[in-house]
């Protein structure tokens, strides 16, 4: 009896410190990129060309981010993507959420041919050509709207919000019915409590795709300064910064020559996901899901 006790023991031990060891080269990996490119973007720029940067700057400096802050515009593209994801992930939320509850409801009579129909954009849409001068019709082109009103209709955070909400046990819809609570209090004070970790997921989904989109902006506002994106003005940078790093000019000015495309581009990413890695825990809790399990008994 001692002699399995003992082996149960060790097997658990075993277990523990493989399962430690794994989670630890998991973390590892999964962190090494962000703090290798944390530490490229305080290094010289000139000198992170010649490669071997790990985790910790061979030549610090604060260049790199003088340059990204420097450049033109950055204030005010800084504050149009700022308005433009929380303007456009408010308006995605409560749009997806109202189209997501009518759809899931079994009374709705055309709920599954909606359904496919919304399925089919997902893997069709008109065009580059054709969408841009939809815009333009409809007035929205060199204007901050383009950013917020195409996208308040998602095809796939629409279907997620369904799937999560057709999940919720029917019996609190019917209990709220029998209360005399029509379909705006049973979405607003019942259905949509009970949703928080879907729209916390799909909030998030919006919020960096809102705060990374910049071909919008090239696309729709290239000749409207006052409506450009943090993301286009710092593509610009990368770009010129390329092109007279490529072009070796001996005339370039001395913070052009110091810093190179890598030192910017790790720069420009860092100053770039940092809001969001902020943003992320306080959402991270609202992710677990089961919060109706106990609430109704069947």
């Amino acid at each position: 009896m001692k002699r399995n006790k003992m082996k149960t023991s060790f097997s658990d031990k075993a277990f523990v410190f493989c399962n430690t060891l794994f989670l630890l080269a998991f973390v590892i990996i999964t962190l090494y990129p962000v703090l290798n490119t944390v530490a490229i973007s305080f290094n010289d720029g000139i000198d992170a060309v010649r490669g071997g940067i790990h985790l910790w700057p061979r030549v610090f400096t604060l260049q790199n981010y003088k340059t990204v802050f420097n450049q033109q515009n950055i204030a005010t593209g800084a504050y149009i993507t700022v308005m433009r994801t929380v303007i456009g992930t408010v308006l995605a939320l409560v749009t997806n959420a109202l189209l997501a509850y009518v759809v899931s409801r079994k009374h709705f009579l055309f709920k599954s041919q909606l359904s496919l129909f919304w399925v089919i954009t997902m893997y069709v849409n008109g065009g580059m050509i054709p969408t841009l001068l939809l815009y333009r019709t409809l007035g929205l082109t060199n204007s901050f709207w383009v950013y917020v009103i195409p996208s308040m209709i998602g095809a796939f955070n629409m279907l997620v919000m369904r799937t999560y909400m057709e999940g919720l046990p029917y019996a609190l819809e019917e209990s709220a019915k029998i209360d005399g609570a029509g379909d705006a209090t049973i979405f607003v004070k019942i259905i949509s409590p009970l949703c928080k970790p879907v729209y916390a997921t799909v909030a998030l989904f919006v919020a960096v795709g809102q705060w990374n989109s910049w071909f919008d902006a090239m696309l729709y506002n290239r000749m409207s300064s006052e409506y450009t994106t943090l993301q286009y003005e710092l593509m610009k940078l990368l770009s010129s910064v390329m092109q007279q790093s490529g072009s070796a000019n001996p005339g370039a000015t001395t913070a052009a020559a110091a810093v190179t495309p890598v030192s910017v581009r790790a720069a420009a990413t860092v100053a770039t996901m940092l809001p969001i890695i902020c943003l992320y825990p306080f959402l991270q809790r609202y992710f677990v899901t089961g919060m109706t399990i106990g609430s109704v008994k069947e």
